[in-house]
């Protein structure tokens, strides 16, 4: 069978044969995966919750995995990674996406505006090591933050699906009821599992806060107990045995921060589990934005400026292939031919030639040699 598609797909070339099923229907595919929605739900401000029906490639995912959506707009093709809020193992084979449109966000502000059923969304396969453990954790605590939400509640409405006896806490910190999402199902489990604590936040934003850093609502360790921020005295409080258990935490960098902070002074880095979906820099060196960047495949070059190889490329006229643009989903990777670049994420440098790179994490040091 694979041998007969692979000969159709070389009578059908320069185009793969999904070029042309697609045009019969759009989730009619051999080897693409696709997805089509089939539920829009608007339930909280500023976020869009989407039930999609894939093609028969979907495997499942584990609770706290992601995954990519891609779409296409003004002829042009996105790619996103959202993580699936629904409870692995499902029996329907659906995925469930809440996904909240940020101002600058491309996809996520055209899903909320325009996502209709009917709509057929480009998939990829489960991806991601934040992920609940087999066998379950006896104690189990859950941050999030904003729309770090997603994986958790991934994570906490598999739990409570499988009826888990353990101890559980969910933290979560928003700006106010009104904006979090799947608020009653949070609600239902509460009542149904008494071993499940739901612990709901909203930190008043003051507008001096808010104008300085827009992560301050959710995090100031410095504050006192009950008073709505994260700190030890709340984690304490909510979770008394968190040294006990496996923590997953998800949300803004603050927050993020904050809780590596005290795992760190616990000695309990081993028990954290994080998962990021916003890109922290390490500090640039100035000296770094010298020489040129080659992109050889294309035969164009340009002035090093110091940015991301990806912002780098695309100024000079080029396309490359990009999802997440934050290093998680590897959809921008390409060949550094020769040259030194510096991780943005971690700050090492590396100049071994030949070596796949990913474009969007990735400043080039000095002269740099690139195969796009």
């Amino acid at each position: 069978m694979v041998d007969l598609i692979n000969l159709v797909q070389t009578l059908t070339s320069p185009h793969p044969l999904d070029r042309y099923l697609e045009l019969v229907r759009p989730t009619l595919t051999v080897r693409d995966m696709r997805a089509e929605i089939t539920h829009v739900r608007r339930s909280a401000p500023g976020s869009v919750t989407l039930t999609l029906r894939p093609t028969r490639q979907w495997k499942g995912h584990v609770a706290g995995q992601y995954v990519q959506i891609g779409v296409v707009i003004d002829g042009v093709r996105h790619t996103r990674c959202y993580s699936p809020v629904n409870p692995e193992g499902g029996r329907d084979r659906t995925i469930q996406l809440t996904v909240k449109a940020h101002p600058d966000g491309l996809v996520s502000q055209y899903l909320y505006r325009h996502a209709t059923p009917g709509m057929v969304v480009d998939l990829t396969p489960a991806d991601g090591v934040f992920r609940l453990p087999e066998p379950r954790p006896q104690r189990v605590l859950l941050i999030s933050g904003g729309s770090g939400i997603t994986p958790v509640l991934s994570m906490l409405r598999t739990l409570a699906a499988e009826d888990h006896r353990g101890e559980v806490v969910f933290l979560h910190y928003a700006k106010s009821p009104a904006v979090l999402p799947h608020r009653a199902e949070l609600d239902a489990i509460a009542q149904r599992h008494p071993n499940f604590r739901i612990e709901l936040r909203y930190p008043h934003r003051t507008p001096d806060l808010a104008l300085v850093d827009p992560d301050a609502p959710w995090v100031d360790v410095n504050q006192p107990k009950n008073s709505g921020y994260f700190g030890y005295d709340e984690l304490e409080r909510v979770a008394p045995w968190f040294a006990d258990a496996q923590t997953y935490v998800c949300g803004p960098q603050s927050l993020m921060d904050a809780v590596r902070t005290i795992y760190q002074a616990e000695q309990l880095e081993d028990r954290l589990h994080t998962e990021e979906f916003t890109l922290s820099f390490a500090p640039a060196d100035a000296a770094d934005a010298q020489g040129t960047v080659s992109f050889s495949a294309s035969g164009v070059s340009a002035q090093n400026n110091g940015a991301p190889l990806l912002e780098q490329a695309e100024s000079a006229g080029l396309s490359p292939e990009y999802g997440c643009r934050m290093g998680i989903c590897f959809s921008c990777t390409a060949v550094r031919r020769s040259g030194c670049t510096r991780n943005l994420r971690t700050g090492e440098t590396d100049s071994d030639p030949d070596q796949p790179i990913q474009l969007c994490i990735s400043a080039p040091v000095g002269d740099v040699e690139v195969d796009i």
